[in-house]
């Protein structure tokens, strides 16, 4: 009896070791100011995540519906996501990005499989900031160089016929 129940206390050990418990995250995210350039916008989120036991759990991120590995440092302490969206895709405002470890990755993945509704709380969100960015002026100014040519030729020509008729 002794035995059993030790071992049914080690189980429980092991299983809870294997989770984030008190999961602390601090985040910074980058998006471009400006786009002229650019065909499509990035998202680059970089985050260092303190679990209260110590443990160092693979993560998985919920970006778009998509769930993808999340990059890790090689000494384990930061961790970054990135992703990119058109610049039409691209919405200015907060981007909440769902981390999941391996269990929650893969329950949600199961429930997604089966088209069901997740009900996977995520081990922590970050958010990206997406303020919008810069595309260009309204007239490039070319544009506006050909279009003042034009008129200017326009009214030449029109003066010079009025002074000949």
């Amino acid at each position: 009896l002794t035995f059993s129940v030790a071992l049914v206390v080690c189980g429980l050990v092991g299983l809870s070791a294997g989770t984030c418990t008190s999961p602390k995250v601090s985040a910074s995210s980058y998006t471009p100011a400006d786009s002229q350039v650019l065909a499509a916008i990035p998202f680059i989120a970089e985050f260092t995540l303190e679990c209260g036991n110590g443990e160092k759990p693979a993560l998985y991120a919920d970006v778009g519906g998509a769930l993808v590995p999340v990059s890790t440092s090689m000494d384990g302490a930061k961790h970054q996501v990135s992703w990119v969206k058109t610049l039409k895709e691209a919405a200015k405002g907060d981007v909440t990005v769902p981390l999941y470890d391996a269990d929650g990755y893969t329950q949600l993945r199961r429930a997604r499989d089966k088209g069901e509704e997740a009900t996977v709380t995520p081990l922590v969100s970050i958010v990206v900031s997406y303020p919008g960015s810069y595309s260009g002026p309204l007239f490039n100014s070319e544009h506006f160089a050909l279009f003042l040519s034009a008129l200017v030729f326009y009214l030449a020509f029109s003066s010079k016929s009025k002074l000949l008729a």
